[in-house]
C-alpha cells in the first residue's frame, strides 16, 4: 500500500521485485513513446490523458479496451512514465478517485 504524505517512488529493482507479485503496472506514456522507446514487459499502456476516464470505466469496458482486468480500488498499482512527472500525476488522479 502507499505511504500517505509523500509520493513513493521505486527503483528499477524494486519494480522488478514487485512485478513478481500481483501488481498492475500502468505505463502512462504516449503511444508514440512506447513505439519509440519500447514497451515495459507485463505493463499496460494507458496514456495519462486517458487515465481518469479509464479508471472510471465499467470493468467489462476496461477489459475490452486494455485487455486487462480492471484494478479494484484496493489493488496494488504502479504507474510509470519517462521521467516521473506524469506517473506522479497519475498517482494523484488514482488517489482522487479513491484508489489506495
Amino acid at each position: 500500500s502507499l505511504c500517505s504524505g509523500g509520493v513513493p517512488s521505486l527503483s528499477y529493482q524494486e519494480l522488478k521485485d514487485l512485478k513478481t507479485t500481483n501488481v498492475l503496472h500502468i505505463d502512462v506514456r504516449e503511444r508514440w513513446e512506447i513505439d519509440k522507446f519500447g514497451k515495459i514487459p507485463a505493463s499496460i499502456n494507458i496514456p495519462l490523458g486517458e487515465l481518469m476516464e479509464a479508471l472510471q470505466m465499467d470493468p467489462a469496458e476496461f477489459k475490452e479496451q486494455y485487455n486487462q482486468k480492471m484494478p479494484a480500488k484496493s489493488d496494488p498499482v504502479v504507474f510509470s512514465c519517462l521521467a516521473g512527472t506524469r506517473s506522479k500525476q497519475a498517482l494523484g488522479f488514482a488517489m482522487s478517485l479513491g484508489f489506495s
